[in-house]
């Protein structure tokens, strides 16, 4: 089967629910030209795209990533972008032309397929939740927020004019267990060297306590703010290599019993996960659910039952989130074999995957070998979940 072709019948029986859901509330949506604000946030739904998530891999992003989650329905793309893909490191106020251009391309793809591009700083100079450490310190040294600062006013230059339906910035990406008032007096500066190049560019904040807390300081700001869809870890991080260890980890399930006081359920996460951002957002802060997803030895009925909470509950709460994320190696459930490299592409499926660069993953590219029919290796009863949960019943 062409590639081509298993994508439009990809489209047109797995996912058939999903898309045709989704791209009907686009047809009933905000024209592109409608003002967004950061007081209530779009329900904005999609991916995060890697391309430029290390400068060790980074690569252009990919056209084609586009035209598929456009076809599938969903109008949202987050860039978890390192400084260090444009920048020299001998010198960080140095950026290099090459690999602007490339996130340029994005945007443009986005404009072209009808799909929202957040850019997010996931190594800005001086913070990155994952190692290396940066050589300084952004929450402490003024060099550090003086190049961070330096680059965000750059990308409010070059994007200047585009309107927020099209393009917003996410500033930091999981700020960890710092002090909130030294947070606020990073993201103060941040937001202050943006709105000096463009001051209407939408403007989002990721959480603290990496992403889980809203940030009450932050509220009168404008800007909007973003959370997390990983509780409770021991489903979305399960077996996860560098959560040390979640090999011990006992296998989860839904609703997760972690121990004779501790149970998480749909209730729990709609009290600890919902209600304290619906309080920020009474006082005039958009959300959205900047990433989820599961690692891939989770069992795939457990993701997809967890799953099928958390996207009611951002139902409820009016919430856009993107997967984390859409690339990456996905085991069809009970189908594919130990070891085997599957090729070709296929449709995002909704369960557990590793996508390579050590990180949780709701991922799309699973892959199937030459002249085997997609439906032979996804379970019929999957795939009757699947079509029951995130068909009609408009959870996404």
């Amino acid at each position: 089967m062409k590639r081509r072709q298993f994508l439009q019948f990809a489209a047109g029986a797995a996912v058939t629910g999903l898309s045709t859901a989704l791209a009907a509330e686009r047809q009933r949506g905000q024209p592109a030209e409608t003002p967004v604000s950061a007081s209530r946030l779009p329900r904005w739904r999609g991916f995060n795209l890697l391309e430029k998530f290390t400068a060790e891999r980074h690569a252009p992003f990919r056209e084609p990533d586009f035209e598929w989650i456009a076809e599938w329905g969903f109008d949202f793309v987050r860039l978890p972008l390192s400084y260090r893909c444009w920048t020299d490191a001998s010198d960080w106020l140095q950026l290099k032309e090459s690999a602007l251009k490339e996130i340029d391309q994005a945007v443009e793809f986005g404009r072209q397929h009808g799909i929202h591009v957040n850019i997010n700083f996931h190594r800005a100079p001086g913070y990155c939740v994952n190692p290396p450490k940066e050589p300084l310190d952004l929450w402490s040294d003024p060099k550090a927020l003086e190049a961070c600062a330096h680059h965000w006013a750059h990308f409010a230059r070059r994007y200047k004019g585009i309107p927020n339906s099209q393009v917003s910035f996410d500033l930091l990406n999981e700020p960890a267990a710092i002090p909130e008032a030294t947070y606020e007096t990073v993201v103060r500066a941040l937001v202050k060297a943006i709105r000096a190049e463009d001051p209407e560019r939408l403007i989002i904040a990721d959480g603290l306590r990496w992403g889980r807390d809203p940030v009450p300081s932050l509220a009168g700001l404008g800007v909007g703010q973003s959370t997390r869809g990983y509780d409770p870890m021991r489903i979305s991080h399960y077996k996860a290599s560098w959560v040390r260890g979640s090999d011990q980890w006992p296998v989860p399930t839904w609703p997760l019993v972690e121990n004779e006081k501790s149970t998480w359920t749909k209730a729990r996460l709609r009290t600890e996960r919902i209600d304290p951002w619906q309080k920020l957002e009474a006082q005039g802060v958009g959300v959205h659910v900047g990433e989820w997803g599961a690692f891939q030895h989770t069992p795939h009925k457990v993701v997809l039952a967890w799953m099928r909470d958390c996207l009611e509950l951002w139902k409820e709460a009016g919430w856009g989130w993107a997967m984390w994320n859409l690339r990456g190696f996905v085991r069809i459930p009970g189908q594919q074999p130990a070891g085997r490299r599957l090729r070709q592409f296929s449709r995002p499926q909704i369960g557990s995957g590793n996508d390579g660069t050590g990180a949780g993953v709701l991922a799309a590219p699973s892959e199937i070998p030459d002249g085997q029919d997609f439906k032979s290796l996804w379970p019929a009863t999957d795939f009757d979940f699947h079509q029951s949960t995130f068909g009609d019943s408009p959870l996404l």
